[in-house]
């Protein structure tokens, strides 16, 4: 699943904040923020990501990296993979048509039925769980590799523990790859245009940013690390970082994306994707 387009603009009803938000401040309004935009954004971006294609798609990110033609994860027919923060779940369709074994994991119940309306239309089941990323509810050794395409990982308060919470699940030599927002996008505006070249935040500000309502309560959070951060995360929690990938704009692109588009791709990253196995 790939990420919102977060920072909206603010309205009477959403403010945004740059504070301290806990695992169970951003877990609460990660469901509520997708449980209540599901709709919405299936309707601006399924078609992109084959959200409702018989077999699914895999794309690692809004540049239109395909694992069909990227390959990160290797051979996956007879392997045992999880995806986190699946969404509707046409990377980890696409996955079981190619022959995998997937179980798809979002937190929200919105996005999850979107998937189970995709898989009623016929094509590859794929059995679904709701669950947090920072508690995997899976036993040691379960898998062979985990994925994630901007699900999960920019949207809790404890990254370092999903790190940790993969490499229990996953057997020794297995796979982990993830694709976050490029860490140094968190210094510009979310927006495609001129305006989205200028740097208005500090990259070393790890301050989340939360949007609260009118009560103050958070209804959506996003979580910032700098590079070294998710290297140091990776490590810590006993992976080997193989490879880290930051897919260049496409030329047959020209549809923008939230903040991601033709002109901001010309001069730096908005895509991070992590490579990393299990000693």
């Amino acid at each position: 699943m790939i990420t919102n387009d977060s920072a909206a603009a603010e309205t009477p009803s959403t403010w945004v904040r740059h504070r301290k938000a806990d695992s169970r401040e951003s877990d609460a309004a990660s469901r509520m923020w997708w449980d209540s935009d599901a709709d919405n954004y299936h309707d601006e971006h399924g078609d992109f990501l084959g959200a409702d294609s018989p077999s699914g798609e895999f794309l690692w990110c809004p540049e239109g990296l395909h694992e069909g033609d990227a390959h990160l994860l290797g051979e996956v027919a007879g392997s045992r993979i999880l995806e986190l923060g699946c969404g509707s779940a046409p990377c980890a369709r696409w996955l079981r048509h190619q022959g995998a074994d997937v179980i798809g994991l979002d937190i929200s119940a919105g996005m999850l039925g979107h998937a189970r309306a995709a898989m009623s239309r016929g094509g590859p089941q794929v059995p679904l769980v709701q669950a947090s990323a920072e508690r995997l509810p899976f036993a040691a050794d379960s898998f062979d590799k985990v994925c994630s395409s901007f699900g999960a990982v920019p949207f809790v308060a404890d990254s370092a523990g999903v790190m940790r919470e993969v490499a229990r699940v996953l057997r020794p030599g297995g796979m982990w790859l993830f694709s976050v927002n490029h860490p140094m996008r968190w210094m510009f505006p979310d927006d495609p245009g001129p305006r989205g070249l200028t740097v208005t935040l500090p990259y070393f500000d790890r301050s989340p940013y939360v949007e609260v309502d009118d009560a103050g309560v958070p209804s959506y959070v996003e979580h910032h690390r700098t590079m070294g951060d998710r290297v140091r995360e990776i490590v810590a929690a006993g992976f080997a970082l193989e490879d880290v990938i930051e897919p260049e704009w496409p030329e047959w692109l020209d549809q923008e994306w939230g903040q991601w588009s033709p002109l901001r791709g010309q001069y730096f990253p908005g895509t991070a994707i992590f490579c990393c196995r299990k000693a």
